[in-house]
């Protein structure tokens, strides 16, 4: 892949462009983990613990380094204890694979991670040092010379990553926000340790599988979930659908609001406005509801329409923690075949726990 540009958030207006020699730019899309039922055996598998955080590329290139999201979104003011580590290791040049997670109560919190996501560097400055994030590192794409290590297999590509670890280990102040996660190529193995962190329990855990001979290849998730439609909300400043409020089902079958879509084509929005009006009545979700006003929200855009819940969407989601999607899911088609009280939580849990990632 051909070096590029990345894009600087130090001036906090607008993004700076500065040229950067390594091979792989903001734009590369790390590789994603795909769902199965089960962990396959065999030796040419490793298995590790799938980390509920947010992934990112981490890019040094001399005294510049870049924290890109996995979408190609910089994080690197988000999270300023992470912005320094890379510069306390030894290479000068390198781009890492890894996962920004907080501990808070000897679990992970996403929440503690959405909350990073602020306007204020006060804030952000503040939360980084009341619950700082640290950085695990699972994959080595450029080595300390700028060569790219894509086309390797994982095999090669981890022995890479942990001569590097052990070059860290050897320093005398050695980044206290970088983890080097342990893997295991046991498939019945009774735990898995993560170096630094407490055990963790495979009944407790997402299990990541990968082939240790395969390259690093980009790739997206494809988790779907069929959810049932509870209410609508209307554009900021327009009177056609702007996002779907979805819900799910709990085991004594009322409907709780677990997020929204608002990816709806501008052409789709007035056929869809007009059918959501035509089922517009209380209560809409029977269970949890959606929430009124935040700190980014306006009065308007807090109002929600409840709606009859007879209608069924299949949705694209990345995190479902908590009894909700982390993360606005995106929307893929309707599902008038499926029968709305057949889309529960059960479901969404199942398929979180079983995405194994065949690599």
């Amino acid at each position: 892949m051909p070096g590029g540009a990345l894009f600087s958030q130090a001036t906090g207006i607008r993004p700076v462009v500065i040229s950067m020699t390594l091979p792989q730019n903001k734009k590369y899309r790390p590789m994603e983990a795909m769902p199965a039922s089960k962990l396959p055996p065999g030796p040419e598998w490793q298995y590790e613990p799938k980390w509920d955080g947010f992934r990112r590329l981490a890019f040094r290139d001399g005294k510049r380094v870049d924290l890109e999201s996995k979408a190609g979104n910089p994080l690197t003011r988000y999270f300023p204890e992470l912005a320094t580590a890379p510069k306390t290791l030894p290479a000068k040049q390198f781009v890492l694979d890894g996962e920004i997670v907080i501990q808070q109560g000897g679990d992970l919190s996403f929440d503690q991670l959405l909350m990073r996501i602020h306007p204020a560097a006060s804030r952000v400055l503040k939360l980084s040092q009341e619950s700082p994030a640290v950085f695990i590192v699972f994959d080595f794409l450029v080595d300390e010379k700028g060569k790219s290590l894509v086309n390797l297999p994982l095999q090669a590509r981890r022995e890479q990553l942990d001569d590097l670890r052990r070059n860290i280990a050897r320093r005398a102040n050695p980044s206290a926000f970088l983890r080097w996660p342990k893997t295991s190529r046991k498939r019945k193995s009774g735990f898995i340790w993560a170096s630094g962190w407490t055990e963790l329990s495979p009944s407790a855990v997402t299990f990541l599988t990968k082939r240790r001979a395969h390259r690093h290849a980009e790739g997206q998730k494809t988790r779907t979930a069929d959810c049932v439609v509870g209410g609508f909300r209307y554009l900021e400043k327009s009177p056609l659908v702007g996002s779907l409020l979805l819900g799910l089902h709990n085991d004594e079958g009322r409907l709780f609001h677990v997020g929204f879509t608002s990816s709806i084509r501008d052409e789709d929005r007035p056929a869809i406005t007009k059918r959501l009006e035509k089922l517009i009545r209380h209560p809409g979700f029977t269970g949890k509801a959606p929430g009124g006003l935040s700190r980014w929200s306006t009065k308007r855009s807090a109002e929600w329409q409840p709606v009859k819940p007879s209608l069924v969407v299949e949705v694209q989601f990345d995190h479902f923690t908590g009894g909700r999607f982390r993360h606005g899911t995106k929307f893929l088609r309707w599902r008038p075949e499926k029968a709305p009280q057949d889309c529960t939580v059960k479901h969404v849990q199942r398929q979180n726990r079983s995405a194994l990632a065949l690599l």
